[in-house]
């Protein structure tokens, strides 16, 4: 090898690596001090995307978490005015079973000033809970479809618990439990409407389906009652028509001695049935509206078929007992909704109630009332109108039949508590479930989080024992390094020894 002066090979090799070592000790130290193996993307490219994507997934479950424990939160507080419910069914339960029976010689009045209470309990309760009325935005908050986002999953449907409260039938105020028109003060009137045993034990309506129309002062509905191939029992007739009538203030049962399908409220109604469609047993014999069943706990008259008013106007004079003449007028032209529309708003407050029911064929116009009243059609030219009451004649109002059974509301009563103890078990349940399901979410994201977290460890997190031991080892080469260069900076003064001979 020659000797030179001009390049220290030997010192620029010692430069060179001192440069790496001091390089090496520099991402030694950052590592040591950030606890990181990866601080920037050149560290391990591939690796920090890695990391990252984990890192993503851990934010998202925390804060599922967090939604999750809201959520369960917020059905844990729905689940607790569910059971304060339930507790208050079972009170109006014992009333109406110390009522319901004929032994009772105390003052049925007392009682159902109670049970009338604490069906407004039962009202401000729901309201509380989110699940009342839903014409109170606030009292019927949690009558919808719950979503819980959670994450973690394979897709974003699977990273998300649903709990649905949107039926009508989860709510539970007393309208939508169906309790909301009894009373066990013992002075109901249960009306028969058919005469068909609802109490044996024969399937009726076969592979068949049997339509009942029931009309209140709000308005109309029709209940289809479906057997099934292989029939249903009269239990389950009532209970559809019930379910039905949800809300109407009307309550269906059977009567204890004969079997027969019977209804009973304290506002005006209506029922008809179609004739039933198959072969099977029909649950009740068909009833066209003009032969409808009215409410005979009030005093009422049918005014027939109406079409409506052609040749000239027509005037209704309406008496309530002990009250003032009301003449209703109604005008040449008018069709049928306008002649119903019309009918209701004049006797607005009158306490003369408008039912209307329709079938196939006609639409019968009733007046209900719980007093009496009389009515007179003024002579008019129409042919048409009311098909019941003629042009200058005077209506025959039909008296309310007075007296009842003194345990017949207490009896329907029960019936419509424990149909609202099925109902509010059945919206216990969905809490429940939705409870559960929330449990075993966090469950998962928790588990989920400790994996992700390991994971973004192993491929981010520095290894102390390894660095610790990379300073030590890179301490000893830069030492190494800085004496070897200044031996290689030494060894150009061996020529001068060679210049001194």
């Amino acid at each position: 090898m020659s000797i030179s002066i001009q390049t220290n090979v030997n010192s620029v090799v010692a430069q060179e690596n001192l440069r790496v070592t001091n390089e090496f000790q520099s991402k030694t130290i950052e590592r040591l001090t950030s606890g990181y193996r990866i601080n920037s993307s050149g560290d391990d490219a591939a690796g920090l995307a890695v990391a990252n994507k984990f890192r993503s997934d851990i934010a998202e479950l925390a804060q599922g978490v967090r939604n999750a424990n809201d959520g369960l939160s917020q059905l844990q507080i729905v689940d607790s005015g569910l059971n304060n419910v339930s507790k208050i069914l079972d009170r109006l339960k014992t009333l109406a079973t110390q009522s319901a029976s004929s032994t009772f010689t105390g003052d049925r009045t007392i009682l159902n000033n109670e049970y009338q209470s604490l069906l407004t309990e039962i009202n401000r309760q729901a309201a509380n809970i989110g699940l009342g009325s839903g014409t109170e935005a606030a009292a019927s908050r949690n009558n919808k479809a719950i979503s819980v986002y959670i994450g973690g999953g394979s897709a974003q449907a699977n990273s998300q618990i649903g709990i649905d409260l949107s039926a009508t039938t989860d709510r539970v105020n007393s309208t939508s439990l169906g309790v909301d028109v009894t009373n066990v003060g013992g002075t109901g009137l249960q009306v028969t409407i058919g005469a068909v045993d609802l109490s044996a034990a024969t399937a009726i309506l076969t592979a068949s389906s049997q339509t009942f129309n029931i009309a209140t002062t709000t308005g109309t509905v029709s209940v289809a009652v479906a057997g099934g191939s292989a029939g249903i029992l009269g239990s389950d007739v009532i209970t559809q028509l019930n379910n039905g009538v949800l809300g109407m203030g009307i309550t269906f049962s059977a009567n204890a001695t004969t079997g027969y399908l019977q209804a009973v409220s304290t506002n005006s109604f209506a029922v008809s049935a179609d004739a039933s469609v198959g072969a099977g047993t029909a649950a009740n014999a068909t009833l066209t509206a003009a032969n409808s069943i009215l409410n005979t706990a009030k005093y009422n008259i049918d005014l027939g078929t109406t079409l409506g008013i052609y040749t000239a106007a027509i005037t209704l004079t309406i008496t309530p007992a002990g009250g003032s003449a009301i003449a209703v007028v109604l005008s040449a032209g008018s069709t049928l909704e306008p002649i119903i529309t019309s009918l209701k708003s004049q006797l607005a407050g009158s306490g003369v109630d408008v039912v209307r029911l329709t079938d196939a064929t006609t639409t019968e116009i009733m007046l209900q009332s719980s007093a009496d009243f009389t009515i007179v059609r003024g002579a008019d030219l129409n042919t048409t109108g009311f098909g019941g009451l003629a042009s200058g004649a005077t209506g025959t109002v039909t008296d309310m039949v007075a007296g009842s059974d003194a345990t017949s509301d207490a009896l329907t009563a029960l019936a419509a508590i424990a149909t609202a103890v099925s109902r509010l078990g059945t919206l216990q349940g969905k809490v429940g479930t939705g409870q559960n399901k929330l449990a075993y979410s966090i469950q998962l994201a928790q588990s989920q989080l400790s994996g992700y977290a390991a994971a973004e460890s192993r491929i981010r997190d520095a290894d102390v024992a390894v660095e610790a031991a990379n300073l030590t080892k890179v301490q000893v080469l830069t030492q190494a390094s800085i004496a070897a260069m200044a031996q290689a900076n030494s060894a150009p003064q061996q020529v001068l020894a060679l210049l001194r001979g």
